[in-house]
């Protein structure tokens, strides 16, 4: 009897106890959360992430904060992710650099060493020509014989050595077994359109949603494609450098990244409203009107998919002597 005058007691103090933790954890997200964009304000990946995000902080009922972080080939950005608290309140942007990084010895991280959220859309690289340099091409086909005539003479301008972009040109380059003199800009797509727009470089690598405006403004010329498939109207009759025989291609696909541990359900509560959010449509019509191919690819599918691209660009790299993976 005096057993169970204690043990009451007890009870209500240990469910009062329970009731109170309950009430104290707070439903994820209960605050801001910060996102880190690993390039340079108006790059293609922030020019689809930014609308991304704000479709994302609608859903969550929380402000999302972009910083961009940009340089070595993103690692910057990456490093920062990879070092956050895995709490779901640092999250941030990853494309094909994710692979590049390690194989080229720039940085120790690749996608196994993150939490995967989604992917959401691919861009891919163009070849563009000037039209106010001194050599001036109307086809890839005339700029790929005038080079292998002239080593050395055609100046590639790329993007930022161990950025994306830089990688597609040298898959070009090796592809088309050229010899041209690499100028890598200080930024992405926008800056290398722009050096080559200005006559600073006769030809140029580039994504195509950066290089739109010049295109359209008369200062660069669309030559060829180095994605798999041709890119759309109105550039669809241009080839692809690999239809016209020769092993180029290279993609980029824009995917959300976690520090790793991230708890399980931060995990399923940020990928739910990534995907809710890139199937908008308003937002895929926006990734198609800046020129990437809208795709969703779910957290569970973007490592096979990154694992299967990886041992095709080792493979490119170690043609090209770029391979120096890290440990």
């Amino acid at each position: 009897m005096h057993f169970q005058r204690l043990i009451k007691p007890l009870l209500l103090i240990c469910l009062f106890s329970l009731s109170n933790f309950s009430f104290s954890q707070e439903k994820y997200p209960s605050k801001p959360i910060t996102f880190i964009m690993s390039v340079e304000a108006g790059a293609d990946g922030d020019v689809l992430g930014r609308p991304l995000m704000e479709k994302v902080s609608r859903i969550l009922g929380q402000p999302i904060t972009i910083l961009n972080k940009p340089g070595a080939g993103s690692s910057i950005g990456y490093r920062e992710i990879a070092q956050a608290k895995p709490d779901g309140y640092t999250i941030g942007w990853g494309s094909a650099t994710i692979i590049t990084n390690k194989l080229q010895g720039v940085s120790p991280l690749d996608f196994n060493s993150f939490t995967h959220l989604g992917g959401y859309a691919t861009f891919f690289p163009i070849l563009i020509g000037s039209t106010r340099s001194a050599l001036k091409f109307n086809t890839v086909q005339e700029a790929i014989a005038y080079a292998r005539a002239n080593p050395g003479k055609v100046n590639l301008a790329t993007a930022g050595v161990g950025q994306s972009w830089w990688v597609g040109a040298q898959t070009f380059l090796t592809g088309t077994n050229l010899s041209m003199a690499s100028i890598p800009t200080t930024g992405a797509g926008a800056a290398t359109a722009l050096m080559v727009g200005g006559g600073h470089a006769e030809l140029g690598v580039a994504g195509l949603g950066s290089a739109k405006a010049l295109l359209d403004g008369g200062q660069v010329k669309f030559l060829a494609s180095l994605s798999e498939n041709r890119a759309p109207p109105p550039y669809d009759k241009l080839p692809t450098v690999k239809e016209l025989g020769y092993p180029v291609s290279w993609e980029s696909t824009n995917i959300i990244i976690g520090p790793p541990g991230l708890p399980k359900e931060v995990v399923e509560r940020l990928s739910k409203a990534i995907e809710q959010a890139a199937r908008e449509p308003d937002f895929i019509k926006f990734v198609e009107e800046r020129d990437a191919r809208w795709e969703y690819i779910a957290p569970e599918k973007v490592v096979p998919a990154l694992s299967a691209r990886r041992e095709v660009v080792k493979e490119i790299m170690a043609k090209a002597g770029l391979l120096k993976e890290s440990n």
